[in-house]
């Protein structure tokens, strides 16, 4: 098996968004044609959408992968099912979003999967753990890593969660 390193983005704002979190992971884990490579610490931010929303607990994953990036994109979404996702408004509250932010570096332009993931740039709830998995990840389009996207970002939204006891 040829693997191939991908970057997935974890986010959830609905029930325990941590369980769901690493519920994701473990599910991810389990899979034969997967091998978790790294794990960003958990991120509590501000919602981006809709008014009302509660904050989101978001992570980046690193993981080598011998399926093909629209295989990978289609366990994903079967995650985020088992989860309890049901998609009805963009950007709005959710169980569990698992986005695909990268697959080795690939431009891809398919109906349901861009990549590198179209708005990860400019998101710092995004590129915050994605510098702390992996900071010399370079965007394929823009040419910067990870690290130099960050620093054009607010990232005043982003802090460490720490679960309460």
């Amino acid at each position: 098996m040829t693997a191939t390193r991908a970057l997935v983005a974890l986010g959830s704002n609905l029930g325990d968004r941590a369980g769901h979190l690493l519920g994701a992971v473990a599910a991810l884990a389990r899979r034969p044609e997967v091998r978790l490579a790294g794990l960003s610490r958990i991120y509590e931010t501000v919602p981006v959408g809709p008014a009302g929303q509660g904050p989101y607990l978001n992570a980046v994953l690193a993981v080598e992968t011998g399926l093909g990036p629209l295989e990978l994109l289609e366990v994903l979404l079967a995650i985020e099912r088992a989860h309890g996702r049901v998609r009805r408004e963009r950007w709005g509250p959710r169980t569990l979003d698992l986005d695909l932010l990268d697959f080795g570096g690939r431009v891809l332009e398919r109906p349901g999967l861009s990549l590198p993931h179209p708005r990860l740039h400019e998101r710092a709830f995004v590129l915050v753990p994605l510098a702390e998995v992996a900071p010399d990840w370079r965007h394929p389009l823009l040419g910067a890593t990870a690290t130099e996207l960050l620093a054009k970002l607010d990232r005043s939204g982003v802090q460490p969660w720490e679960p309460a006891y």
